[in-house]
């Protein structure tokens, strides 16, 4: 085990990248607990409201994010100081994604459907620093070998290939799959050779007059979102909380 610690994270300096990570989810675990207690009136925590304006722990959140980044690169990536900055900057970015679905749509979207948006960004960056942690590279350079390393026309090449298959997979709408391609190749490869999303930018120029290509492109989306959307929101009101439900209309009166 030490042997192992000391060759994939040691050595590599990759313990601060572990320590932000470690923090990052912590601070995000903490913090929804905190703000699920305060949403129903249980525990001693509570809004702090100074002058009557509510302060989003966004707030702090972006102070310790520019601290502990701008330190975290002053520090490098060995000794203690790179593990205190690395640990500031996961507890800030922490703050900061919780409350993403309020940076993005600039209202307090906390407890609403839209809040979920947080709860996706924080388990999909969790993600990504797992694969950078477990020896993933961007765009897939850790695949090439010794000889490509060497010959500027392999790296290139390598980067520009697999900098597409990400491309496409925007284009035809699926985020994740190209978040996450830009670490393991195969899964933006995957995500572009399948049909696109029939919404997406690739639908609309690609499949206007494709009747079969669109036909399937909506079926397979609406299957897919069938299966998934279920499991998909149980994970993210177990970990998340689950948002406000909104009361719906009263019916028309005889």
């Amino acid at each position: 085990m030490g042997h192992w610690w000391h060759e994939n994270i040691a050595e590599p300096g990759k313990l601060p990248l572990l320590l932000a990570l470690a923090a990052f989810v912590l601070t995000f675990a903490i913090t929804r607990t905190i703000t699920r207690m305060i949403r129903a009136g249980k525990g001693p925590f509570r809004n702090i409201t100074p002058g009557g304006v509510h302060i989003h722990h966004v707030v702090p959140g972006v102070v310790l994010s520019v601290v502990g980044g701008f330190g975290a690169v002053a520090s490098g990536r060995h000794g203690v100081a790179a593990g205190v900055f690395a640990v500031i900057f996961g507890v800030g970015a922490g703050l900061v994604l919780d409350e993403f679905a309020l940076i993005l749509h600039l209202d307090d979207v906390y407890w609403t459907e839209e809040g979920r948006q947080s709860v996706e960004v924080v388990v999909l960056t969790a993600s990504l620093v797992l694969l950078v942690l477990a020896g993933f590279s961007p765009l897939g350079v850790d695949d090439v070998t010794d000889e490509e390393q060497q010959g500027r026309l392999g790296l290139i090449a390598t980067y520009v290939i697999n900098f597409c298959f990400v491309l496409i997979c925007l284009f035809k709408g699926k985020l994740r799959m190209a978040v996450l391609g830009t670490l393991v190749p195969f899964v933006a490869l995957v995500g572009a050779i399948r049909l696109a999303r029939p919404t997406s930018r690739w639908a609309r120029r690609f499949y206007p007059h494709r009747h079969r290509a669109r036909s399937r492109a909506m079926l397979r989306a609406y299957h897919h979102d069938v299966r998934w959307a279920g499991p998909r929101r149980k994970f993210q009101d177990l970990i998340g909380g689950a948002p406000d439900r909104v009361p719906l209309p009263p019916g028309p009166t005889s």
